[in-house]
Parts: C-alpha cells; sequence; structure tokens
C-alpha cells in the first residue's frame, strides 16, 4: 500500500511539473518578414534561381529544335548521320540535366547559397528565442510557422514580437494586440 501511495504521489508531481512548464511560441515567418538582410537573401536566391530557370529553358528549347529537325530530316539521312543526331541530342539532354543538378540539385549552387546567405541570420533569430527563453524563464517555445499544428493558441503566448525587438528591429502593429 505504501508503494502505490509512493508512486501515486511521485506520478502526481510529475504531472504537476509538466503542467507548470512555462510555454510561448514564435511565429518565424512574421520575424523574418521584419529582418532586411533575409528579403535581400531571399530577393537574391529568387533572381539566380530564375537566372539559372531561364537558362535551362533556352537550352531545353535548343534540344526541341534540333529533335523536330531530325524528325523532318529522318527519312534523307543515313545510318551513320542518323546516329550522330541522335547522339547530340541525347547529350545536350544530359548536359542540361547535369546543370539543372548542379544548380537546383540537393547540395547544387542555390542550396550552397541559400545556406551562406540565409543560415547567418537564421542563427541570429535562434539566439535571441535562447536569450528571450531565459530571460523571461520559458522552457519551451513552440514555432507556430512551421509543421506544428495550432487548434488554439493564445496571442499572450505570442514572443514573435520580443524576438524582433531582441533582433534590434521594429514589429509592426501586424500581431501587437
Amino acid at each position: 500500500m505504501k508503494k502505490i501511495f509512493v508512486v501515486l504521489a511521485f506520478l502526481t508531481l510529475g504531472v504537476t511539473a509538466t503542467f507548470a512548464q512555462r510555454l510561448a511560441y514564435v511565429d518565424s515567418e512574421y520575424i523574418l518578414k521584419h529582418i532586411p538582410e533575409y528579403a535581400s537573401a531571399q530577393k537574391h536566391l529568387d533572381d539566380l534561381s530564375v537566372q539559372w530557370q531561364e537558362e535551362v529553358d533556352k537550352q531545353y528549347g535548343e534540344i526541341e529544335r534540333l529533335y523536330k529537325a531530325y524528325q523532318n530530316d529522318q527519312v534523307l539521312l543515313n545510318d551513320d548521320m542518323r546516329k550522330r543526331r541522335e547522339d547530340e541530342i541525347v547529350n545536350k539532354e544530359k548536359a542540361v540535366k547535369d546543370f539543372q543538378k548542379e544548380k537546383f540539385g540537393y547540395e547544387g549552387e542555390l542550396y550552397e547559397q541559400r545556406i551562406r546567405l540565409v543560415k547567418p541570420i537564421q542563427d541570429r533569430v535562434a539566439k535571441a528565442i535562447q536569450d528571450v527563453a531565459n530571460a523571461q524563464g520559458l522552457d519551451l517555445i513552440l514555432d507556430k510557422g512551421s509543421e506544428v499544428t495550432f487548434l488554439f493558441a493564445n496571442p499572450k503566448l505570442d514572443k514573435s514580437n520580443d524576438i524582433i525587438t531582441k533582433l534590434g528591429f521594429k514589429p509592426s502593429a501586424e500581431l501587437a494586440q
């Protein structure tokens, strides 16, 4: 009987401690919108992406032109000429796919640029979140902008404006309630 009482007391204290945790949330997308360097980095990445995609589209247009010319001339070509034209088209397609992988693939140039430009900003935000959590005695901060689904979020728990202020920027009235 004494063991049961001790286990129940321990469980009750554990549940009480769990509910006593202080938590808050932030909206990382909202915070990042208030950082001018982030907007600049995002624009640079978007410009690079558009530039490289235009190059890919141009190369695929050239491949399409070569393929149509090949189809039109196919009956007039001997086996050797036909094979050379097919090889040319296949090699150009491979080159475009390699270019796409080099620019857009996992750990490609766009990924590397994103790491170089955005990661330092994200690190500053993470440090500011940690500083606010420590200063306000918070045990847990969730990100409203990520995969976490909030069925209800009390606006009093939102610390996004505190993070923006900690980073040295002025929060907008959008979130202040």
